[in-house]
């Protein structure tokens, strides 16, 4: 078989930042994976957007 010819693109940076976001409201990050965790009013604001756009 051929191996593959495509050159690996190292990676960069990303562009935006989320941490930093007016509409973020994080509370915490996650320890290993440094994933945002939203505020209590942001969870409740979610959980009640999916509830009224249930079909």
């Amino acid at each position: 078989m051929a191996k593959n010819k495509k050159k690996q693109r190292p990676m960069k940076m990303p562009i935006e930042e989320q941490n930093t976001a007016a509409w973020a409201n994080i509370e915490r990050l996650q320890p290993v994976s440094k994933v945002p965790i939203p505020d209590d009013d942001q969870t409740h604001n979610a959980k009640e957007w999916v509830d009224t756009n249930q079909k």
